[in-house]
């Protein structure tokens, strides 16, 4: 799909971070969709690659089949194909004890190189969960993949939804959409001072301004990889101060913490080389350059670093902690299926088509749950963050020619507060990086041919 991700030419992303198209109207990552992986154990035996769709939260009485898409690639072909693969699925209740072997099957309803696995009924049905890991191969060339990456010491994990929130939205109504409370930064596309680098390949969407962040003193951050710098607004400022960045100039994810260090992670790398996570200072001096064990597209601070969403594992991983990188064995021994968040709990968010389950998870299990279902088609899930006792959701709605973001405030009695925003996406970011809450303020980034800009939303929550 696009030329940042890819970096052998032959090779099919198909997951390319998990994005898709979007009835024609965007192209995202989805969060909480499938995930894909290739892995060659040398340069004679064929690629295999896989994606899976983990079920992360699930509801009572569903029936729970683990899915997965296996794809073939000889070192020397150009496509992929389906090929001649096996596998097995390491299954237990719970987050102890030992797993069960349950064989993958081909799904007989789909297209070939589609296998399932069934859960077996007495583990779905834990009130506790389940957690599990799958082992694949090609039966031809013996490549093997473990999904997620660290197997059996950092599994997938499912868990009970519970009792939920229960939300129906009905038809979204698109031309309503909220304007700014004010416009926080802008820049026009160029290479001078102040102004934001732009891509354009043909017939590829224009890129620039790939990620942005907002501090707890109200700086706008904008990662300028074109012109490889960042762009910074302090607070009430007209223009920006630029800063160089050693980064290599292709799409990029960005967050800044509460110190200051500003991490950039990367999505393409040297050949034989995973991409990298780059810190740099205030200054932006760099203070290190950490390999991420897989393809990633998201990055955000947790309460004791930076946390990765990688693929194909499906989970967020700690890239270091307290600014000590981890080696990729700690990163894949650190993989949970929700973003951590601060006092020990995380979020776990989960797509599948018209509906969106998000669940604030602690030691406990689920404190609090919500179900979104909406006649209008949801696309990616662009932000889910707790919000004093709510949860604010982003989501993009679309139809086949038009798309909108939809802001969701949502309490215990249901939505408390919504609104539309104007997608705003004429040139292409990092996909999952629209979007940043800072206390009850929602900012956006944006752009059209003009330029980029940042706006903010005042939430009026306390």
């Amino acid at each position: 799909m696009d030329r940042h991700y890819v970096t052998n030419p032959k090779v099919k992303n198909v997951a390319g971070l998990a994005a898709g198209a979007i009835a024609g109207v965007a192209v995202a990552v989805l969060a909480g969709t499938a995930v894909a992986n290739r892995l060659a154990s040398n340069a004679e035996e064929p690629l295999i690659e896989a994606t899976h769709l983990p079920p992360l939260l699930t509801a009572p009485n569903e029936q729970i089949e683990l899915r997965y898409d296996v794809y073939c690639l000889p070192d020397d072909a150009a496509t992929d194909a389906p090929c001649d693969a096996a596998g097995t699925v390491f299954v237990r209740s719970g987050d102890t004890g030992p797993f069960r072997e349950v064989s993958l099957l081909d799904d007989p309803a789909a297209d070939e190189g589609r296998f399932l696995a069934r859960v077996p009924e007495d583990i779905a049905a834990s009130r506790i969960g389940f957690s599990y890991y799958a082992v694949l191969r090609s039966k031809g060339g013996g490549a093997t993949v473990t999904l997620p990456a660290g197997g059996a010491t950092a599994p997938q994990r499912s868990i009970p939804l519970g009792p939920s929130v229960d939300i129906r939205l009905g038809a979204h109504l698109f031309g309503a959409a909220r304007k700014a409370d004010i416009r926080v930064a802008r820049a026009v596309w160029g290479t001078q001072a102040g102004e934001v680098g732009l891509e354009q390949g043909r017939n590829l969407t224009p890129i620039g301004g790939s990620a942005f962040d907002v501090d707890r003193n109200g700086t706008v951050y904008v990662l300028d990889e074109a012109n490889r710098r960042l762009l910074r607004w302090p607070s009430g400022a007209g223009a920006p101060i630029s800063m160089p960045l050693s980064i290599n100039g292709t799409l990029a994810d960005m967050s800044v913490d509460g110190e200051g260090t500003i991490h950039v992670l990367e999505t393409t790398n040297d050949p034989g080389r995973a991409p990298l996570l780059r810190a740099f200072d205030r200054t932006g001096a760099a203070k290190a350059a950490t390999e991420v064990v897989e393809r990633a597209s998201q990055i955000r601070i947790g309460p004791n670093g930076p946390v990765v969403l990688q693929h194909p594992s499906g989970q967020w991983m700690s890239a270091a902690i307290d600014g000590r990188p981890l080696p990729p064995s700690d990163q894949r021994r650190s993989g949970r299926a929700g973003r951590p968040l601060p006092g020990g709990s995380e979020i776990v968010i989960l797509r599948r088509g018209n509906e969106i389950r998000a669940a604030l998870v602690g030691a406990s299990g689920v404190r609090r749950a919500w179900r979104v279902t909406s006649e209008t088609p949801l696309a990616e899930i662009q932000l889910a963050e707790p919000l004093g006792n709510r949860l604010l959701l982003v989501t993009r709605v679309y139809t086949d020619d038009r798309g909108e973001f939809l802001v969701l405030v949502l309490d215990q009695s249901g939505v408390q507060r919504s609104f539309s925003l104007a997608s705003a996406g004429w040139a292409e970011t990092a996909p999952l990086s629209r979007f940043r809450l800072v206390g009850s303020s929602l900012f956006q980034l944006g752009s059209t041919p003009a330029g980029l800009f940042v706006d903010r939303f005042d939430l009026e929550v306390k």
